[in-house]
């Protein structure tokens, strides 16, 4: 019992033991490890100071180094700016002395000057003197002559005069006479072969129009698709283009007839879309019409176009481009006027080469010289005056534009230009089948027709048809009523019997129509 409490007091103490002697041990390592802590610590401490030291030192260093590069700038700019400053002064200095030097020789010269200027009065001095002394010497002379001869100087004078002016005269009159008579003769021949020449190297194109076109179709069953139910679609393209459709027996064929040439071609060109399409109704042949109408427009721009750059011609105006393009759909006595004015501008240019003379200029001239036969509206200025005044509005040299005017004599010829181009027209105009009067008269007259239509109130559209036999005018119904049309339509027959003279008898038909257009949307 006693050996149990003894071992069990033994362990007990052991134990204590134990846990004090752990407690001490732990303290220990707790120092231990303070210690090197701080030991660590202050190791940082001093090498952060080291770092700080360093970087101080290289800071130092590169403030050092900035501050000798900027010197080292400001040095040159200061060097630069001082060299300059010294070659100013340098120049100024030089041109300082060329003003002395060239102060010094105006004070030579004006010395010199003076000492000539003197010289010189001495000379007209001397001059006068000898003038007074020459002046006494002619007149002691003149009365010896008159005491010798018997007459006065005055005398002598008027007879030596008149013998001398007979002689002149007779002598100038042979001369003049001579003069005159060669160069006639010289001239008609080199005129000769100067117009044979250009003649032979210019090919010509025979081309008379007419007033008929003939449309082509496919089969006679087309015909009465075109003319549709009751002639609808007849009297439609009728009245949208101003040509007359005449479908007859001939096979396979419609015949378009109208004066104009472009109203003809636009009617031409919508009946072959409309045929093409197959859809043939009023509403399609109004849409089909003013697209052929505007595509028309266009054509003559492009054959403007393809016109000048043929012939070599630079910097036409758009609008003069225009109106040599509607050319090719206007005739003149039967003479198509855009082959016409091609011809008459490449007789120019070979004309001027061969006189010496700008050609190109020439070709301008003779291209633009009928544009005046062209308007868009007719007027009553000639031809030849209104394309002078449309060339002088685009901006078109003086000779062109008194070439265009002057070559029909309208004004006066003011340059070699003009001649040519009149002469070149009339070769144009005079070869054999170039031209028919009688159709330029017969346009003109249905012309004139419309026109009288135009003249009232409420007319929108004018057109003449069989062949002049018939004028067909389209009023506006918001103007014109029923009752009005038949007045109307009397009034124009009126007009026309008392102002026109024609053929036969012409027929006055006034279309009314009233169209009500509403859009389901």
């Amino acid at each position: 019992m006693t050996t149990t409490i003894l071992i069990i007091g033994a362990a007990v103490g052991g134990g204590l033991l134990g846990v004090i002697a752990m407690q001490i041990a732990q303290r220990t390592k707790a120092g231990n490890r303070i210690k090197k802590s701080e030991q660590q610590a202050r190791r940082i401490i001093k090498k952060a100071h080291q770092e700080s030291d360093r970087i101080k030192k290289d800071k130092m260093l590169q403030a050092k180094e900035r501050f000798i590069e900027l010197k080292a700038e400001h040095e040159k700019v200061i060097f630069s700016r001082e060299k300059k400053v010294s070659e100013v002064e340098k120049r100024a200095r030089e041109k300082e002395n060329t003003l002395n030097k060239e102060l010094s020789k105006t004070k030579n010269v004006n010395e010199r000057l003076e000492q000539k200027a003197n010289n010189l009065d001495q000379r007209i001095q001397n001059i006068d003197r000898k003038k007074v002394e020459l002046g006494k010497a002619e007149k002691r002379y003149q009365e010896q002559l008159e005491v010798v001869s018997g007459l006065t100087t005055e005398d002598a004078k008027k007879e030596l005069i008149a013998s001398l002016e007979d002689s002149a005269r007779t002598e100038a009159m042979s001369f003049i006479q001579k003069s005159i008579e060669e160069a006639k003769l010289s001239a008609e021949q080199e005129a000769k072969k100067i117009i044979i020449n250009t003649i032979q190297r210019i090919g010509t194109e025979e081309a008379v129009e007419n007033c008929v076109s003939v449309f082509n179709i496919d089969s006679d069953d087309v015909k009465g698709r075109i003319i549709g139910r009751e002639g609808r679609n007849i009297r439609a393209i009728e009245a949208a283009t101003g040509v007359e459709i005449i479908v007859d027996d001939t096979p396979e064929a419609i015949i378009l007839s109208c004066f104009d040439s472009v109203r003809r071609e636009i009617a031409r060109l919508s009946l072959h879309r409309l045929v093409t399409d197959g859809r043939i109704h009023p509403a399609r042949i109004e849409e089909v019409v003013k697209k052929t109408t505007k595509q028309i427009e266009n054509e003559i721009i492009e054959v403007g176009k393809r016109t000048v750059i043929d012939l070599g011609i630079h910097g036409l105006s758009p609008e003069l481009i225009k109106m040599v393009g509607r050319m090719k759909y206007r005739s003149s006595y039967g003479q198509n006027l855009l082959q016409h004015s091609r011809e008459v501008a490449k007789l120019c240019g070979v004309m001027a080469s061969e006189l010496g003379i700008n050609p190109k200029l020439a070709k301008r001239a003779g291209l633009l010289h009928d544009i005046g036969k062209v308007p868009e509206e007719e007027t009553e200025v000639p031809h030849a005056i209104l394309g002078m005044q449309w060339a002088e509005k685009h901006g078109e040299k003086p000779e062109v534009c008194n070439a265009i005017g002057a070559h029909h004599d309208e004004v006066e010829m003011t340059s070699l230009l003009s001649p040519i181009v009149q002469v070149c027209d009339a070769i144009s105009g005079a070869r054999p089948g170039a031209r028919r009067q009688v159709l330029d008269s017969y346009i003109q007259r249905l012309k004139d027709l419309e026109k009288i239509a135009y003249d009232f109130n409420g007319v929108s559209k004018a057109y003449a048809i069989q062949a002049g036999r018939e004028l067909r005018v389209i009023v506006e119904s918001e103007k014109v009523s029923d009752n009005n049309a038949s007045e109307l339509s009397f009034q124009i027959s009126q007009k026309i019997q008392t102002d026109m003279t024609y053929p036969g008898q012409v027929k006055v038909t006034v279309i009314r129509e009233t169209r009500a257009v509403n859009v389901a949307k």
